[in-house]
């Protein structure tokens, strides 16, 4: 496969080793005898779900955490007193899924800071710090102005600079945590290429990501981890989604994505011929029925994600209808969608699903604050009411609904974010990329979530750029090309290469 290597086309070192780890908070034990080995010249990704151990052996093998038990070994030799900044000495950088960039200094200022040595009076030369910024970013093949302020740069601009960085402290092991969460996949393409130059050059490289579809093309080898233990390591070219989800979550893919046949009504929504010029999309025509999920699939770009907003009302309309129940609507902003019936769990829910700041039982009733109200004061004890039935409903783990929504794990702040949607009471849900980011545990219940509103009657539009959710939890799919629909088709004539070819222009034959 494209980016894996068997062992035997070289003769790896080991480089960095994790033996026998323990770790424990309180009285949870976060890592139970975690062992884990990277060799030099290899991707090695790590999986497992949210709570699998992950975060914690990644800040034992930086210094972050002191472990208490076992041992980390750098080139067959214990790290002593390992710390963050003994750890970048030695060579192993981090690279988070929020890159450490300070947005108002350039970006050679940014590289300098990492790597430059020397007292607080030193001399600095301005035009060595540039050409230096200027090498590092050519070396990883990045197009990049060193000059640019660093707060003008794209997310994967950024972690070119973060890559850079780690270049020019003579980086032995990277680690990267998800760094294609908000990537396109042209993005994601030229990140690889970053990643195989490095493993090429023999450098070690832990990879930590929950899209496990990737996996094949940039790993090497495997080591899925679950509840602190390790479980196997195995060769990403001999495996695959299946055999990880079976691994890193003892249940089979059917669980993940746990479709339930139910009764198809009459159609409840009805758009003919939506046009918006202000985000791109024309002649868009389709119906979803009551207790159907409806999926919409297509390459990032095509226009999924505006159909939602105008028919949300975010986004102008300048042509076509849409019908609820039969009966024509005028949708011109989300206030007019919700009164219609229709609600919306948009994509990216840190930045509009749910208000991190604000308690669980607030950002689950901020959609229907009328109904929890007496005139201008707020009902607290209506609010808690139903916000402790939708926290039961949708299985949300929280240690409290007055915990900020921000300390919730990402698959709860996505069940905060759809009851607040569910709160109105829709005829029409509108979720967008439901699951990104979550691991597969929050995704199945994320997914039985959708199935029990479909029971319910619900009309369901799913946005998904997994095309593992897209075939498994669709009733139907709608395949975007170019901003309008390319064609809509029934899931048992679905298949992965058919949707691709739709959505690339070819027959869905």
């Amino acid at each position: 496969m494209e980016g894996c290597r068997s062992s035997t086309e070289y003769n790896r070192a080991l480089l960095l080793e994790a033996k026998r780890i323990e770790k424990s908070y309180g009285g949870v034990r976060a890592l139970r005898q975690v062992s884990f080995a990277l060799e030099a010249g290899e991707v090695h990704a790590l999986v497992g779900e949210n709570g699998a151990g992950k975060s914690t052996l990644i800040r034992i093998l930086t210094g972050a955490v002191e472990p208490d038990g076992g041992a980390v070994l750098l080139d067959g030799q214990p790290i002593r007193d390992n710390s963050p900044h003994r750890s970048r000495e030695l060579g192993i950088a981090p690279i988070y899924q929020q890159p450490a960039i300070f947005p108002d200094l350039t970006v050679a200022e940014n590289i300098a800071l990492a790597n430059e040595t020397g007292g607080l009076f030193r001399r600095v030369r301005w035009g060595d710090r540039v050409k230096r910024a200027a090498e590092l970013l050519e070396s990883i093949g990045a197009e990049i102005d060193p000059r640019r302020l660093a707060g003008s740069l794209s997310m994967p601009e950024q972690q070119l600079v973060e890559i850079a960085k780690a270049l020019g402290g003579k980086v032995r092991v990277l680690i990267l945590d998800e760094p294609t969460a908000s990537l396109t996949e042209r993005e994601t393409g030229r990140l690889f290429e970053v990643v195989r130059r490095l493993r090429d050059n023999g450098s070690g490289v832990i990879y930590i990501s929950h899209r496990l579809e990737e996996l094949p093309r940039i790993a090497d080898r495997i080591t899925v981890l679950r509840d602190g233990e390790t479980i196997a390591t195995v060769s990403a070219a001999d495996t695959d989604s299946r055999e990880l989800i079976r691994l890193m979550a003892g249940r089979d893919l059917s669980a993940v994505f746990p479709k339930r046949e139910v009764p198809i009504g009459e159609p409840v929504l009805r758009v003919r011929g939506l046009t918006s010029e202000a985000v791109g999309i024309r002649d868009i025509t389709f119906e979803v029925r009551a207790g159907e999920i409806l999926g919409f699939a297509g390459l990032v770009g095509a226009g999924r994600t505006q159909v939602a907003e105008a028919v949300f009302g975010l986004a102008k309309i300048d042509a076509g209808k849409i019908r609820l129940n039969e009966s024509r609507v005028s949708i011109k902003s989300p206030g007019d969608a919700i009164e219609a019936g229709i609600a919306y769990v948009p994509e990216d829910r840190r930045r509009h699903g749910v208000a991190a700041e604000l308690p669980i039982r607030a950002n689950m009733t901020l959609s229907i604050l009328d109904r929890v109200s007496n005139g201008p004061m707020l009902d607290e004890d209506g609010e808690r009411i139903v916000a402790e039935s939708w926290a039961q409903d949708l299985r949300v783990k929280a240690a409290g609904l007055d915990a900020p929504a921000g300390s919730l794990s990402g698959g709860n702040q996505q069940k905060v974010a759809i009851a607040r949607a569910l709160a109105t009471g829709p005829k029409v849900l509108i979720v967008d990329e439901p699951t990104q980011g979550i691991d597969v545990g929050a995704k199945a219940e994320c997914h039985r979530i959708l199935c029990d509103m479909a029971a319910r009657g619900v009309a369901i539009l799913m946005i998904s750029s997994e095309m593992a959710e897209i075939l498994g939890m669709s009733d139907r799919i709608a395949v975007m090309r170019g901003g309008t629909i390319a064609g809509i088709v029934n899931r048992a004539d679905a298949t992965a290469e058919s949707l691709l070819a739709m959505a690339l222009g070819g027959s869905a034959q």
